[in-house]
């Protein structure tokens, strides 16, 4: 769904601009997302017709410190390697995000 796709991304970068430390962690199908070209593919649309390419999103949320995760095994389920996926993003195993979450402040789920 294009037109959820931007939801996360922006929300990371207004909680990354109020001095929070933000990443994203994505698993199943969220890899996909992050394939090279896809987010210049995709467009989130806007209502009254238009919208912005994914990468808009994406950028300004690395832009103000965001750091972007992504699951092994997602990408095993989709033959990706990290290398198919855009510049920025960190391959974590599930423990690494487990340690992550349990030490947060908050966790937001998508």
């Amino acid at each position: 769904m294009p037109e959820r796709s931007a939801t996360p991304f922006y929300l990371a970068a207004a909680g990354a601009a109020m001095d929070a430390e933000v990443g994203i962690y994505f698993t199943m199908n969220g890899p996909t997302l992050l394939q090279k070209g896809v987010p210049e593919k995709l467009i989130v649309p806007k209502k009254g017709g238009g919208g912005r390419e994914l990468a808009y999103f994406i950028k300004q949320a690395q832009d103000i410190g965001v750091k972007l995760y992504v699951c092994q095994p997602s990408l095993d389920l989709h033959s990706l390697k990290l290398e198919d996926l855009i510049e920025g993003v960190e391959m974590i195993g599930g423990a690494a995000f487990n340690d992550m979450a349990l030490n947060a402040d908050a966790v937001i789920a998508f």
